[in-house]
């Protein structure tokens, strides 16, 4: 890069450490309950996530002094890369099962889920091929297949895991670039319909994905299986009413809501600060969008504008997902809520996104 570096956007730094400010303090106050009674140590999720964050904002803040074009020359390495992991996260042997999917890769006490970290991958290689070939973007045959295609690959392979939740977030933000790369309308019509059709294969040819749809729609009909999660996410919600019950004092993590510290956080959130406590994550997060989206639109190149938008995309399709599931506006699909559900991978990943985000800011012309 030619252009001169400034210093990275301090209030995107601010929110992001307000958010996982945040997230700390929830994850143990969701999980103390539920880690003393299985570990005999309150602070045991509070410990981990607490190692995960440090190493995240250490990957954050050398992300944030790392050129953003390093990602476009070692995209296709990268790409590569993740797609071993996740050829191999199949394999038995290797592969880790929990909650029915093989997702992660067991490294001594601690594992690791590379579909997280094909998320990035995938957008900073999408990046790197929309930017050199965008007089093509218009087009079908060497424009929207060829991109669409190995994202299709990806979410292919992810699927037999299966992740819905972040196979899906992977597609959102790979269309949104695309779209933001100049894509016809028309071929997205065309597209969402096929797409639509996709999905609808996808939840009849697995009977506990029909499940949490027909949940979704009436998670009273099954109260003690498929809608079990629903209902009581809901129970906790209600009674936080504006100011919540208080920090610590949610009823729903004793043993009512499952693993209230990882999907479901934001339901406790909810219940132990109440609809001011929610508001503000919410608005954290609007702000975070927010100045992504100033450093996309003002970043120097069209590789890094793209590369931003990826990110930015990647953080809001997620956050949508998992407050849509919380609140009973979609079905179950087991997304974590960035910076505040408890996760090693997905906490890692995000801190890193923000830090190539904040390289872009360093740039960028505002």
């Amino acid at each position: 890069m030619s252009t001169k570096s400034k210093s990275p956007d301090f209030i995107l730094i601010l929110i992001t450490f307000l958010l996982l400010s945040i997230g700390l303090i929830m994850v143990y106050s969701a999980s103390a309950i539920w880690a003393t009674y299985k570990f005999d140590d309150a602070f045991f999720f509070a410990k981990r996530q607490l190692l995960f964050a440090a190493l995240g904002i250490v990957a954050m803040f050398f992300f944030m002094n790392i050129d953003y074009w390093t990602w476009r020359t070692w995209a296709k390495v990268l790409l590569i890369v993740c797609f071993v992991l996740l050829i191999a996260v199949l394999i038995p042997g290797i592969g880790v099962v929990r909650n029915g999917s093989r997702s992660w890769i067991g490294v001594g006490a601690f594992s690791i889920q590379p579909s997280e970290f094909m998320k990035l991958a995938m957008i900073a290689f999408l990046a790197k091929f929309l930017s050199e070939n965008q007089k093509f973007v218009t087009t079908i045959k060497k424009g929207l297949f060829p991109s669409l295609g190995l994202v299709f690959l990806a979410f292919g392979i992810i699927m037999l895991q299966p992740d819905l939740g972040t196979a899906t977030v992977m597609m959102g933000a790979c269309v949104v670039m695309i779209f933001a790369a100049g894509a016809k309308i028309s071929h997205f019509i065309g597209l969402g319909l096929i797409g639509a059709l996709g999905f609808t294969a996808l939840v009849l040819s697995a009977p506990y994905r029909m499940k949490r749809i027909t949940s979704f729609l009436n998670p009273w009909e099954d109260p003690l299986g498929s809608g079990f999660q629903i209902i009581q996410s809901l129970y906790a919600i209600g009674p936080g009413g504006l100011f919540g019950l208080g920090l610590g004092q949610s009823r729903q993590k004793f043993f009512y809501l499952p693993e209230p510290q990882t999907d479901f956080i934001f339901a406790i959130v909810a219940e132990e600060l109440g609809f001011i406590g929610g508001s503000l994550v919410l608005l954290l997060f609007s702000l975070l969008l927010w100045r992504g989206i100033l450093i996309a639109l003002n970043a120097p190149d069209l590789f890094g504008s793209l590369l931003a938008v990826g990110i930015v995309a990647m953080v809001a399709i997620q956050v949508m997902i998992n407050i849509g599931v919380v609140t009973g506006l979609m079905p179950v699909t087991g997304i974590t809520l960035p910076f505040l559900s408890y996760g090693g991978s997905s906490l890692t990943l995000m801190l890193m996104a923000i830090g190539v985000l904040l390289n872009i800011s360093r740039y960028a012309k505002y």
